[in-house]
């Protein structure tokens, strides 16, 4: 039988792209621009999350926002109130950004005036996860209604991610979720992984979040 050549058009495009990104994250780091890569699923509260954090960094630290959607422009609006810089981004039915698309959002969002610019990436669990943007961090967020055993289910997300916030801990007591199943759960895919229980709606745990958020920021610019 004739021999087929085959070509893995997979790891060919996820190679291409960590070049790409690589070449960004070089970029950021001689502007003194740091890139934190927001993910989640849809309906765990990054828009809001990111509302707390804006308000927390106030006057620390100049933000810039990319909102990433298949569609339609409503967080951007709503991130646009705070007074930050924003952009949205239209994937065009993509579920997630790839490098060169995230310096395409980088270079419509103008960071020259930028200290922390912030992708929120679109609203799912495994392509994300799978395409480095060419940030400085990764941060997911899981919310509480999803279950502590996301981590199980899908552990590339967890594995990527520098720091997980747990959110809606306000609502802990009418769900099945243990805390602390949860939080090995993520160290079973991430050691290293900081973890930081928060609630977007109150304002629980977002000074903790927004200190850490703040920490890596300045460390990214000084070195």
């Amino acid at each position: 039988m004739k021999d087929v050549k085959i070509l893995e058009i997979k790891q060919s495009v996820f190679a291409d792209n960590d070049r790409q990104a690589d070449m960004l994250r070089r970029e950021l780091k001689e502007k003194g621009v740091f890139l934190l890569n927001l993910m989640s699923s849809p309906g765990a509260g990054k828009t809001t999350t990111l509302l707390r954090t804006i308000e927390a960094l106030q006057g620390k630290l100049k933000i810039g926002v990319m909102e990433a959607d298949i569609d339609s422009d409503v967080d951007a609006r709503t991130i646009a109130e705070s007074g930050v810089k924003v952009i949205q981004l239209h994937t065009g039915g993509m579920c997630h950004l790839d490098a060169e698309m995230t310096k395409q959002g980088l270079e419509g969002l103008d960071t020259g005036d930028v200290e922390l610019a912030i992708l929120e990436n679109v609203g799912n669990l495994v392509c994300p996860a799978e395409f480095d943007t060419g940030a400085s961090k990764n941060a997911m967020i899981l919310s509480v209604p999803e279950g502590d055993d996301k981590p199980l289910k899908y552990p590339l997300m967890f594995s990527v991610c520098d720091v997980v916030l747990i959110n809606k801990i306000d609502v802990v007591p009418y769900f099945d979720f243990d805390m602390d199943k949860c939080r090995e759960y993520i160290r079973m895919r991430n050691p290293k992984a900081e973890i930081i229980p928060i609630c977007a709606k109150t304002g629980e745990g977002i000074a903790q979040w927004a200190k850490w958020l703040e920490t890596e920021t300045r460390k990214w610019r000084e070195e």
